[in-house]
């Protein structure tokens, strides 16, 4: 695992590289949203890593561009002082796939940024098939898609193991906790508004309303339950 770091404070920088070095993975760090961008390269970085306040530009500016010049395939962890829910949602509705609030745990930022890695490069589920059907939506789990009428739709990494886990659990009651921990790879120690967050995006992303032959629906307390209603007609 090799980490593209941007983080304008130097000991920081400093400071997370060592730790994550000391992991035995590999780290660069960058001051700048112009250095970043200049220095990125998806073939050999395999996470990155984005503060949110630069001196040249914002960590937002530099994911939208990330995302819109080299596509979805590269995680990125949001690492931040701003802690707010609204900075958390925005960052997750940019394409952030992870986010964490300084001050910075050492254990925590590893094993977030190896769960990452590892869902982008580790191998799908003993029990997932190369590609399955449900409804109008089809899971290609080679290529880590999720077809709507047989059109790609555009999600990022996290969007794409939520949904495809909700589609292999369809019926059962999913709590926000083993969602976080299946899917997120860690307890439930954000705030569960990270999965509300993304369940809404799929609910329109994927049309999983009931005029689809879909209810996708909260259980006060609980969790998520993802229902197929087989009498429902689907629309285009």
């Amino acid at each position: 695992m090799h980490i593209a770091l941007l983080e304008d404070d130097p000991d920081q920088a400093a400071l997370l590289c060592l730790w994550i070095e000391e992991a035995g993975h590999g780290c660069e760090a960058f001051a700048t949203g112009g250095a970043f961008r200049a220095g990125l390269d998806p073939q050999r970085h395999t996470v990155a890593v984005l503060d949110w306040m630069l001196p040249d530009t914002s960590g937002e500016e530099v994911l939208g561009w990330l995302r819109a010049e080299h596509g979805w395939e590269l995680p990125v962890l949001f690492v931040t002082a701003r802690d707010d829910e609204a900075d958390v949602v925005t960052a997750l509705r940019a394409g952030a796939d992870d986010y964490m609030a300084k001050p910075i745990r050492r254990e925590e930022l590893v094993a977030r940024l190896e769960a990452l890695n590892r869902r982008r490069c580790g191998p799908e589920p003993a029990q997932a098939r190369p590609e399955q059907a449900v409804g109008h939506l089809t899971v290609d789990t080679a290529e880590r898609t999720i077809r709507r009428h047989g059109e790609p739709v555009s999600l990022t990494q996290k969007e794409y193991e939520l949904a495809a886990y909700l589609l292999a659990n369809v019926g059962q009651l999913l709590p926000r906790a083993q969602l976080l921990a299946d899917v997120w790879g860690h307890s439930a120690v954000i705030n569960t508004r990270t999965v509300d967050t993304h369940i809404s995006r799929l609910r329109t992303k994927l049309g999983l309303i009931p005029e689809n032959g879909w209810r996708l629906s909260a259980v006060y307390q609980h969790g998520y339950r993802l229902e197929r209603l087989e009498s429902s007609e689907e629309s285009v």
